[in-house]
């Protein structure tokens, strides 16, 4: 297919402004790198802020585990009080500024393909643009998984994914079936159930709950565990779904009161609720799926990048079926501080292929074994914001 619409030649296109993408940006203007002359960013989004700034508004910046700073600027002074949407949000927006970086938004990015003369041409709302590297930061937001049951169909309430979730109020006096074992079903299950009527919760694998501390030894095995599923081509699993979720109080007391109490999955969902194959069946007005996302990258299909097994082969941040393309804030480098990390190392790579310079050494990792990932740290997964304290 011919691109027909108006093109514009620059040296890169990063693709997305959340943590990842910002990250990139400042790496690429720190070596040279021009805004909106060598290279632009895309986003989609209405405003600064990458996902936070969907999140749910009973989500407070104090509920957030350790929101790890952009490079080369703090997040300083703010209240924990106030919804993690506004507190990211205005950080986001600040950073943008502070630096100059010239967001292009709202853009949609519509397909990336291979262009002429060696480049990738990115078709976009705003026109097209070829591209010698292209790096990739459009993370999981736009991609809430919703899973199948029997029945679905047929029934009468409201079915809603967690990424829809607003707060509480809105499930008053309800009778709520919440999906899902990452920490989005329990926090947002442990805010539902004071207002309920009833709350049922079910997962398809017992959920494991982490005690005691989780140190560096404990967060490279994590890190290791997603960043092998990546170099495999199998879709990336976050790192925080292989860690267990965090024993607070507040999920030792929601376990001691009954609200914790867990159920395997069910077999259908009928008109009223949803039913086992034992013949127990639960009534509901809502089913709440809190079943997660998947990587935001159907554009760049016609790259063909995806390996048999449905993810992309990786080598640190570089596609290994195309070296022009870099996915950051995928994988394991899908958290704050992943993602500052996979920016540098995007762009370092980026730098060497644009300058002809031959590689001397394997591709850096965005997490380094000298400081592996933590799960203590605010991740950019729609469905792993939350630190379920209090």
């Amino acid at each position: 297919m011919n691109y027909t619409g108006e093109v514009r030649k620059v040296e890169v296109v990063v693709i997305g402004a959340g943590q990842a993408g910002l990250a990139a940006a400042f790496h690429l203007q720190r070596v040279g790198y021009v805004p909106d002359r060598d290279f632009v960013v895309l986003d989609h989004s209405p405003r600064p802020g990458g996902a936070w700034q969907f999140r749910w508004p009973t989500l407070t910046y104090g509920k957030v585990h350790g929101m790890h700073a952009l490079p080369g600027m703090e997040l300083a002074d703010a209240d924990p009080r106030r919804p993690s949407s506004e507190v990211i949000g205005g950080y986001f927006d600040s950073y943008e500024r502070a630096f100059g970086l010239r967001v292009h938004r709202p853009v949609r990015v519509l397909a990336v393909r291979d262009g002429s003369g060696g480049r990738l041409l990115v078709e976009t709302s705003e026109g097209g643009y070829a591209a010698r590297a292209l790096i990739n930061a459009t993370g999981t937001w736009d991609r809430p998984f919703w899973p199948r049951f029997p029945g679905q169909e047929t029934f009468l309430g409201r079915q809603l994914h967690s990424s829809r979730y607003e707060g509480p109020e809105a499930f008053r006096g309800s009778r709520v079936v919440v999906v899902g074992g990452g920490t989005s079903a329990v926090q947002q299950l442990m805010e539902i159930a004071p207002v309920a009527a009833a709350t049922t919760w079910v997962t398809r694998r017992p959920p494991v709950f982490r005690e005691g501390p989780f140190g560096e030894e404990q967060g490279r095995a994590a890190v290791a565990l997603v960043e092998q599923r990546v170099r495999e081509g199998l879709p990336p699993r976050s790192v925080v779904s292989v860690t267990g979720l965090p024993m607070t109080e507040a999920i030792r007391r929601a376990r001691e009161s009954g609200v914790l109490e867990r159920l395997p999955m069910f077999e259908q969902v009928t008109p009223g609720g949803v039913s086992w194959a034992d013949g127990r069946d639960v009534e509901a007005d809502t089913i709440l799926y809190a079943t997660g996302f998947r990587a935001a990258i159907d554009h760049l299909a016609p790259l063909r990048l995806r390996e048999p097994g449905g993810g992309i082969r990786m080598g640190g941040t570089r596609a290994l079926r195309d070296a022009r393309v870099h996915l950051v804030g995928y994988g394991p480098s899908a958290s704050t501080i992943g993602a500052n990390r996979a920016g540098r190392a995007a762009v370092r790579d980026i730098r060497r292929l644009l300058d002809g310079t031959p590689e001397t050494q394997t591709p850096e990792s965005p997490e380094s074994p000298e400081s592996p990932e933590s799960p203590q740290l605010a991740y950019e997964d729609g469905a792993l914001a939350s630190s379920l304290a209090s």
